[in-house]
């Protein structure tokens, strides 16, 4: 059976203090006690087994038995998605993209933007629980919100545009290049402005598209994250 898995902002210390909910899911869901095992990750590649020498339900302390360091997934893998309206929708893309193994996150400020809120926290703490569920060790950067320019600049070697505009578009994996840095850049709901696609394609982004239907935002981001991963 799998040990349970736990993240962890810091595991360098030979013991540790659990914070209050991790402790209570511990120690009063999971009903472990002292000399259990389970596993830590600190979201930047780095894991840890532990013991629990101290099941207290509120600060349970557990010392480190062992450490190992996995090698960060290649390529690079980012997206700029727009934030979409229905916070939960945007949520739900933050889950499978975690599970899925996209690097960076980033929520795209367009002209047809409606909904700017961001609620930081809360959106860490989902990357955090699909990270732990999917049993990695890399947790995705979710940036601050950024605006359509500023994305522009951004560095990857390769980098795309999904739009639903006609014209000349060939879909993401047949221009995809095994092993390089990717970008992919999805609109908010009403997609990209004729304006801003554009200024895209002379930034020097390439036009795609992810498949014959109208996707939604968020299901686009998710079929261009499993692409974009494939290779």
């Amino acid at each position: 059976m799998a040990l349970p898995y736990f993240f962890v902002a810091d595991i360098s210390p030979a013991t540790l203090q659990l914070d209050e909910p991790t402790s209570k899911h511990v120690i009063s869901v999971l009903r472990m006690q002292k000399g259990e095992a389970l596993l830590l990750t600190d979201g930047k590649g780095g894991k840890a087994g532990a013991e629990i020498e101290d099941d207290n339900r509120k600060r349970c302390l557990v010392r480190i038995t062992e450490r190992s360091q996995e090698a960060a997934l290649q390529p690079r893998v980012s997206i700029a998605i727009g934030m979409v309206k229905n916070a939960s929708r945007f949520e739900w893309f933050l889950e499978k993209a975690t599970e899925i193994g996209v690097t960076e996150i980033i929520p795209l400020v367009t002209a047809r933007t409606e909904k700017e809120k961001f609620r930081a926290d809360r959106l860490q703490g989902i990357l955090q629980s699909a990270l732990l569920q999917s049993q990695q060790c890399w947790l995705p950067q979710l940036q601050e919100p950024q605006s359509f320019n500023q994305v522009l600049k951004h560095g990857a070697t390769q980098r795309f545009i999904a739009h639903c505009d006609e014209g000349s578009k060939r879909t993401l994996r047949d221009e995809l290049k095994p092993g390089a840095d990717r970008l992919l850049l999805i609109g908010p709901e009403g997609d990209f402005t004729p304006k801003e696609i554009e200024e895209a394609l002379a930034a020097g982004f390439v036009p795609v598209t992810l498949g014959d239907t109208r996707l939604r935002t968020e299901t686009a981001g998710m079929v261009g994250a499993v692409l974009l991963r494939m290779l």
